[in-house]
């Protein structure tokens, strides 16, 4: 339970902050997400009993969450086309620094006595002030505020952090007195891009949390005895795959990018789990590239949800599908460890190979492209027959 906690509170956070943004804008909710992370992570030292341990975390998932649906939301409506890509991805980049490092750190600070899980959690509290700090002063969402009618203060904003010559896209609708909804996710026009975002999603987090998470347990399963090592050279691949998922979100279409890494990391988990005790060296090299490609693809995570809905209800649209993800996570991290002594790791693999396998024919079947498109266009569901599998610019001719 304390494993899937902040799981738990990514998928209420995600949900009920992402469309909170809608109404009072992305800045506030991004700076206040810190500042609930910094003072949690800071109490998780005194804690003494599980349940407060349970409660804390939770909170941090809750603020965390927000930052997931408001996070990419941001950067997203300030980012020029030519550079959304590259930047969104850069935060799953970065993200995977930070998982990284915490392996690292952890298994440092694991040797500090009985207190030393009690260090582990309070060292979230350094990088949290420094990303707080940082935060402070950052400006509002030019989409956003064009969409309340705003138009100067956005066009400001826009001349102050993109250059003083830069001109933004101002068709956003300005009816500032519509509400929207989660319903409105669910319409004609968006079902399928939410029932795209949301699945896609859940189908590439369940087995990378699930995995991740109980890593050294995984490994010990087939037959690894010292798991620290092949760890950590494992987390190197999630580092570098990472990166190289910069490349591929900047050169391959965004459906091509999706469909082909589901295809590799079906094939090879479902290769994995049929491997036989004792083939080492065969089963690094496939969990190399099965880590390799989920990093990779991960990238996607950040960059598909905000291109995926309109201005008007972004937030909201990035939060459900966030929150989506989150269910899956959050299962996927409780029943594994159960699944692994209660059926064997053989037919735990199997499953989450399942599981990639339905993102692939989701994707397959719904995965609209969104590359080369200002974030307008991208966001139009009309314009989804219109734009071939790699990526090109035919939006125009869509609309004449």
């Amino acid at each position: 339970m304390i494993g899937s906690s902040a799981l738990i509170g990514l998928f209420f956070g995600s949900l009920l902050l992402g469309g909170l943004s809608d109404k009072i804008g992305r800045q506030k909710i991004f700076l206040s997400n810190f500042v609930i992370i910094t003072i949690a992570s800071a109490l998780q030292f005194f804690v003494n009993d599980p349940v407060t341990l349970f409660i804390l975390r939770i909170l941090i998932g809750i603020a965390l969450g927000g930052d997931y649906a408001v996070g990419s939301t941001l950067l997203a409506e300030f980012a020029p086309r030519k550079y959304r890509g590259i930047l969104l991805s850069s935060l799953n980049v970065l993200w995977t620094v930070g998982y990284v490092l915490s392996n690292v750190v952890g298994y440092y600070l694991g040797k500090m006595g009985p207190d030393s899980w009690r260090w582990m959690l309070v060292s979230a509290v350094v990088p949290a002030i420094i990303v707080l700090v940082m935060r402070i002063g950052t400006p509002e969402s030019p989409r956003w505020l064009v969409k309340m009618g705003r138009n100067e203060e956005a066009r400001e904003i826009v001349r102050k952090y993109i250059g003083p010559h830069a001109v933004m896209d101002e068709t956003i609708s300005q009816d500032a007195a519509t509400h929207y909804g989660i319903k409105d996710l669910f319409n004609k026009h968006l079902w399928k891009r939410t029932a795209f975002g949301g699945l896609f999603y859940v189908c590439q987090v369940v087995p990378y949390f699930a995995i991740y998470t109980f890593l050294p347990t995984i490994l010990e399963k087939m037959g690894f005895e010292e798991t620290f090592t092949v760890d950590m050279l494992l987390n190197l691949f999630l580092l570098v795959g990472a990166i190289a998922g910069l490349w591929c979100t900047e050169k391959l279409s965004r459906r091509g990018f999706t469909i082909y890494t589901f295809i590799i990391l079906t094939v090879s988990l479902f290769i994995l789990s049929l491997l036989p005790a004792g083939s080492h060296g065969f089963a690094i090299m496939v969990f190399a590239i099965f880590t390799f490609v989920m990093s990779a693809a991960s990238n996607l995570t950040l960059v598909y949800p905000a291109e995926l809905f309109p201005t008007e209800i972004r937030g909201t649209g990035v939060g459900v599908v966030t929150a989506i993800s989150r269910i899956g996570s959050a299962i996927g991290t409780f029943l594994l460890p159960i699944s692994v002594s209660s059926y064997g790791m053989t037919t735990s693999m199997i499953v989450m190979s399942i599981i990639l396998l339905i993102g692939t024919v989701v994707s397959i079947a719904w995965a609209p492209e969104t590359k080369s498109l200002g974030l307008n266009e991208a966001s139009d569901p009309n314009l989804d027959g219109a734009i071939s599998l790699i990526g090109e610019e035919k939006s125009v001719e869509a609309r004449r």
